[in-house]
């Protein structure tokens, strides 16, 4: 037949018939690439084969008569895993995980596959990334080699299928990582559009046929997106994110999507020279190194997910000698530094017009929690009169653009995790009980610094 030819978006998949500068799907620019597909003949397509659980092709059951048996789960040897995915690792589902280059993905993926391998199932660990003898070296390092641990070196998706099949009773593959395999149905380089939707389309199946679960390991852009198009976050089972800053050495796995367990929580590892190995008490971990008596320093009970930490808010405001003052956030939006800095200057009658202001989040933690705002505000506040906090306050609570303080979602967790870690007293919104209310941002400077932050220094 005729091949006809389309235009993909490397950037979302989305196919228009024609060029233009930018996608109408997604609206990205330069982002259409030209593609010649070969229409399937009439039915070339392949019927789906019956799996555990499920009736043949063209079959239906009654949903409470479906067989979840054959879909056991599989412990992936780290409690705090198990509990991000539910119960652990289902049988015949796919996860994929992302993050940056260097933060610990194949590291903790091939502790994973180690630990499982140990416990007696099959894994299969498939990279295109690296050679056999690389990987063995990590193993031994990680000491997670294991007889029932398989290793597979190739950029082939059907060698990677076969692989599986001949091995047998395989309870995880592992796949390192989609963007750099290569699927023979499908056109393309490695990590375009139509060889990542064919991969992981493929695999999908393969894992629901196999009864295997299946652990792709995704790339990301330079905006910390997920590489590729944004249907694979779709198709598979449950997302996970590896995040942290490469020169700390704490990171982050935070679950965006789950079809089998809780999602949008999060768990902490520290990189250690045997791996990644979880951090028994993630709510204090910060609060090690903290140093009390310095200005511009306030705790922050910060909501992440299901668990609360205590973080560490830090500002600095100086003197500034240029002719537009610096704003600079690390770990949070520097527009809502902005948009804080303004109701402070409206509220309370401060000056920061002359000013360079810096904020940060202790520990390399990135933050979206509307809580932070009170203890960041707080950290201004004492920068900004030089006088140090309360060595033991924390702070929990969301400024409105009336100054006004607001409470803010999972109150009782945060709250039980500062009574659990000593810290004393907490200063929130009005009814959180057990707590030194503060309405606005005029009582919180009054009950902070007295008399003496009455009427702001600018």
């Amino acid at each position: 037949m005729k091949p006809r030819r389309n235009y993909v978006c490397t950037a979302c998949g989305g196919v228009s018939v024609r060029w233009q500068g930018q996608c109408p799907r997604c609206g990205a620019w330069n982002t259409l690439e030209e593609r010649l597909e070969t229409p399937a003949p009439a039915g070339g397509r392949r019927a789906p084969a019956a799996v555990a659980g499920r009736p043949g092709a063209g079959m239906a059951l009654a949903l409470g008569e479906v067989d979840i048996s054959a879909q056991p789960h599989v412990s992936a040897g780290m409690r705090e895993l198990d509990e991000l995915l539910g119960q652990g690792l289902v049988r015949g589902s796919t996860v994929l995980m992302a993050g940056e280059p260097g933060v610990g993905k194949s590291t903790l993926l091939l502790q994973v596959a180690g630990a499982v391998a140990k416990a007696g199932h099959t894994v299969l660990y498939a990279s295109g990334e690296e050679g056999l003898p690389q990987l063995k070296r990590r193993a031994e390092r990680l000491d997670c080699l294991a007889d029932t641990l398989l290793a597979l070196s190739t950029s082939s998706a059907e060698e990677v299928w076969q692989a599986v099949e001949a091995a047998g009773n395989v309870a995880l593959v592992v796949l390192d990582s989609v963007q750099t395999v290569v699927s023979s149905l499908a056109e393309g380089l490695p990590g375009s559009v139509s060889q990542v939707r064919a991969v992981a389309a493929e695999g999908i199946d393969l894992a629901r046929r196999c009864g295997c679960c299946l652990l792709f390991v995704g790339h990301v852009t330079k905006d910390g997106q997920i590489a590729g198009p944004k249907l694979l976050e779709h198709m598979v089972d449950a997302v996970l994110s590896l995040e942290g800053d490469r020169t700390h050495c704490h990171r982050l796995l935070r679950v965006l999507k789950n079809r089998f367990g809780p999602s949008l929580d999060v768990a902490v590892f520290a990189m250690q020279g045997q791996g990644l190995a979880p951090v028994e008490d993630p709510a204090a971990l910060f609060l090690e190194s903290r140093a009390g008596g310095l200005s511009g320093t306030a705790l922050a009970m910060a909501l992440d997910g299901q668990r609360a930490f205590a973080l560490e808010a830090q500002a600095l405001v100086s003197r500034s000698w240029l002719a537009i003052p610096r704003r600079t956030a690390l770990g949070l939006d520097v527009n809502r530094l902005h948009l804080l800095l303004a109701v402070l200057e409206k509220r309370l009658g401060l000056s920061f017009g002359q000013q360079d202001v810096y904020a940060k989040v202790g520990g390399g933690f990135k933050l979206q929690d509307p809580g932070f705002d009170l203890a960041l505000c707080a950290a201004i506040l004492s920068s900004q009169y030089d006088q140090a906090l309360p060595e033991q306050a924390v702070f929990f609570g969301e400024v409105d653009l009336n100054g006004r303080i607001r409470p803010v979602a999972g109150q009782e967790v945060r709250l039980h995790q500062a009574k659990r870690l000593g810290l004393h007293p907490v200063f929130a919104a009005p009814g959180v009980p057990q707590a030194q209310h503060v309405s606005t941002l005029a009582s919180l400077q009054e009950a902070l610094f007295g008399a003496s932050g009455r009427g702001g220094r600018g």
